[in-house]
């Protein structure tokens, strides 16, 4: 079995894996940064390169563009719940396990990224550049395959044959995406933790409607 394999099914990345993928969060972080505080028609790949202390062949070996570069780092954010899932205790249970995958992903503590209104809108404006429709849900796609296998993993289910891990996937990636849109809504935003905190109480009662939005018959 190769290095990575092995790693994969330890729930622990091997030294040459974690390298690469801290190159490629450094470089995908740099470029968010850039397009979110000067616009996407602004940034070049030398710039991001630049940015993240790196050589443009350097980026290149690792992307096709900037699209791609800020796409990756939600594949990258769910690789790491992925990977916290299989190094959660066996006995914990699974949506305990994965409500701290997430958080520990999403919201980690002491996390110090800007959050003002300016930041926010940055982000929302990058988001909804043409150019990364298409690489955002190729990276969305992926994720969802490697947290199906983790689960799958976790659960002794099947990531091919079963549905369960491609239900939980799924769920999760709708979730988080969910709790993200709604830490940024321009009118009364909230902490991404809470937002996530939020979907998971949700989950917890099998998305039950909330009381106060009950209809009285």
């Amino acid at each position: 079995m190769a290095p990575e394999e092995t790693a994969r099914t330890t729930g622990q990345p091997g030294l040459r894996e974690r390298k690469k993928r801290e190159t490629r969060v450094a470089l995908s972080r740099a470029a968010i940064r850039l397009c979110v505080l000067h616009g996407w028609a602004e940034v070049t790949v030398d710039q991001i390169a630049a940015e993240a202390n790196v050589s443009v062949r350097t980026f290149r070996n690792y992307f096709s563009g900037k699209a791609e570069a800020i796409a990756a780092s939600h594949l990258e954010r769910m690789l790491g719940v992925a990977d916290d899932l299989l190094a959660r205790p066996a006995g914990e249970p699974l949506w305990d396990s994965l409500r701290h995958a997430v958080l520990g992903q999403f919201a980690p503590p002491g996390d110090s990224a800007p959050q003002g209104e300016r930041w926010r809108e940055g982000v929302r404006l990058m988001l909804a550049e043409p150019a990364l429709a298409g690489e955002i849900i190729k990276a969305g796609a992926a994720a969802e395959r490697e947290l199906a296998r983790a689960v799958a993993q976790r659960t002794g289910t099947d990531a091919e044959r079963d549905i369960y891990p491609k239900l939980v996937a799924g769920v999760i990636t709708a979730a988080s995406s969910a709790a993200v849109e709604h830490s940024m809504r321009a009118e009364g935003p909230v902490p991404l933790g809470e937002a996530l905190t939020q979907v998971f109480e949700h989950l917890a009662t099998g998305l039950r409607v909330p009381s106060s939005h009950h209809q009285e018959a």
